[in-house]
């Protein structure tokens, strides 16, 4: 369970540096910002069910590193 933690902990840090050089960027980072945002959204949502006890911890992990590389490209975008 450390290891989703620290991801969540991680992505979380990510999206908020991204956040911040999202609102000054272009219209293109804006437009991938928001599928980020709603696969943000799905990842919290998907990781409170796997802490509830559900388990649905490949696909977490599948998202997470999703989101991990897609926050890396738009970071290097900018």
């Amino acid at each position: 369970m450390t290891n989703l933690n620290e991801m969540i902990e991680d992505l979380k840090r990510r999206r908020d540096e991204l956040a911040l050089k999202i609102h000054l960027g272009s219209k293109d980072a804006q437009d991938e910002w928001d599928e980020l945002e709603k696969k943000w959204s799905k990842f919290q949502n998907d990781a409170e069910l796997n802490e509830s006890g559900k388990g649905i911890g490949s696909a977490i992990d599948q998202l997470g590193t999703e989101l991990e590389k897609a926050y890396e490209r738009l970071k290097k975008a900018l």
